[in-house]
């Protein structure tokens, strides 16, 4: 394959999807260690099909999720889920020589750990749903400094041809709303590497808020270049 036609090979999802990452992901994706978390009120904003909610509940972390996915009954979340499992993994594998296949070892153990992720995310909806807060970004339905640290995996930045500065904007002034620590936000790119264009301006803006911010590099690599996080301190 040339280096041009590998250059114009990109990911490309027509649409928002309900998939989601392990609780083993997330501790890679935000660079975390999971003593870090042990008895504080962590926000999974938005939380997808993902099973870190349902997994830190029973390590005594305090969590909650919330997506305006759960607005939507758990059957209808469930084969959504499974469908946009399906739809993702084909559109990866038109594209995987754009992928690192150093964690999964091919697009059958990725699709294996998604089906994994939204399984445990079902389970646990099922067994109890008051940890799932169904709501549409950028307004969140909690008191102010709510949780100690949120995490933010997979919106911001990623859909930025999706969703506009303003957007962003407003979605994190909010998460700094419910927020008394740390907000944690992957990637700064979108999925196929490309760094948010103004990303600076957000840098900036946060810094007049009162919080320090700093881009860091995570030990979690699947789809090139998208390796970085924003992680936004109160100081």
């Amino acid at each position: 394959m040339s280096e041009q036609s590998y250059n114009q090979k990109k990911l490309e999802l027509n649409r928002f999807v309900f998939i989601g990452r392990t609780w083993e992901e997330y501790l890679l994706i935000f660079n975390l260690k999971e003593e870090q978390l042990i008895g504080k009120h962590v926000l999974d904003c938005p939380g997808g099909a993902c099973s870190f909610t349902a997994a830190a509940n029973q390590k005594g972390i305090i969590s909650a999720a919330v997506d305006a996915a759960y607005y939507y009954s758990i059957e209808a979340l469930e084969k959504k889920g499974l469908d946009d499992i399906e739809y993702t993994i084909s559109k990866i594998e038109e594209v995987k020589d754009r992928c690192r296949w150093d964690y999964f070892e091919d697009t059958e153990q990725l699709k294996k750990e998604r089906v994994k992720a939204l399984t445990q995310c079902i389970n646990d909806m099922r067994a109890d749903n008051t940890r799932y807060f169904p709501a549409v970004l950028p307004i969140l339905p909690f008191k102010n400094n709510s949780f100690d640290i949120t995490l933010s995996a997979h919106l911001l930045f990623m859909y930025a041809d999706k969703i506009d500065y303003n957007f962003h904007l407003q979605t994190i002034k909010e998460m700094m709303r419910v927020t008394k620590e740390e907000i944690r936000i992957f990637p700064i790119t979108d999925m196929n590497g490309k760094r948010y264009e103004q990303i600076d301006e957000i840098k900036e803006w946060v810094s007049t808020k009162g919080w320090e911010v700093t881009e860091i590099k995570v030990p979690y690599e699947l789809h090139r270049n998208v390796n970085t996080m924003l992680k936004l301190r109160r100081k």
